[in-house]
């Protein structure tokens, strides 16, 4: 596969982000040693089979800051550097590349054509209008009544769901029906404030405040703003960043939806990665 495709480019890349649930802290923490942890080792056995020119290895921070699976880590970093990899590594959070959102990520970069070196020279922050973090030192709003009018806040708008909301157009979406509607617990959207996503399954996003990481699995519930009900695909969709022409098939089933939806990478984080390679590798 890897010779047919060098035979029609002139690199060829593998990329990648196994499973995360057993690395993340919220979710099952087992390890390099749980069913979906076993398959990041398996995605770099591949690579060492294949030896792409170039790849990029994606998971969540846990796989990076827990000491536990910080070792598996560094681990199959060290093969994929004895295979012949100059490897660069950074933990990003989705709001340094403009995405509404607070998602960190550990992306690792590895290029069989280049010796360590070389790495230097690979800019991880040339797109990101918000490097190093720098988007949560804005005066960000906390907590406001619901059904109130909360003032808008002193912050870059493009980084509000408000504004991801008004951009995509959600209220006229194909996907903006698309939401859960419980046959019980109305009566606590009601009383959840605007911006409260201190509790671990109700959170209710903030119009004038980039969202929590958009994980809608694991009993985990995304309220929307001002209305009573839980966010639709369509608002998720914006959440990610994905272009307003994006939509998802409507025999897709709800859960099939937000599932696509959380796994994937925010549309402007992967874009911007892409630039990035793109640049080191030309």
């Amino acid at each position: 596969m890897v010779s047919s495709a060098r035979s029609k480019s002139e690199t060829v890349g593998f990329i990648g982000g196994p499973p995360c649930p057993d690395f993340s802290v919220a979710g099952k923490n087992k390890g390099h040693d749980g069913e979906n942890g076993r398959l990041s080792k398996s995605y770099v056995d591949l690579i060492i089979k294949n030896k792409p020119d170039w790849f990029v290895f994606e998971n969540v921070k846990g796989l990076w800051r827990t000491k536990k699976h910080r070792e598996f880590y560094e681990s199959i970093k060290k093969q994929l550097q004895d295979t012949g990899y100059a490897i660069t590594e950074r933990l990003i959070n989705s709001i340094e590349f403009g995405a509404p959102q607070d998602r960190d990520r550990i992306i690792m970069f590895g290029s069989l054509n280049h010796v360590d070196e070389a790495m230097s020279s690979f800019s991880w922050e040339r797109y990101m209008p918000y490097p190093n973090k720098m988007a949560f030192n804005y005066p960000w709003p906390t907590q406001t009544p619901f059904n109130s009018t909360p003032s808008k806040a002193e912050v870059p708008e493009e980084l509000t769901v408000s504004w991801w909301f008004k951009e995509n157009n959600v209220d006229e979406h194909p996907n903006s029906q698309h939401y859960f509607t419980p046959r019980a617990g109305l009566a606590k959207f009601m009383v959840i404030e605007e911006g409260d996503t201190t509790k671990k399954s109700y959170k209710r996003l903030h119009r004038w405040r980039y969202s929590p990481t958009a994980a809608y699995g694991n009993n985990e519930v995304h309220l929307h703003p001002w209305l009573p009900r839980r966010i639709s695909a369509a608002e998720a969709l914006a959440i990610q960043s994905l272009p307003k022409e994006f939509e998802l098939p409507p025999t897709m089933t709800l859960s099939a939806m937000f599932k696509t939806i959380g796994n994937g990478v925010p549309y402007k984080f992967s874009y911007g990665i892409a630039k990035t390679i793109a640049d080191f590798m030309e």
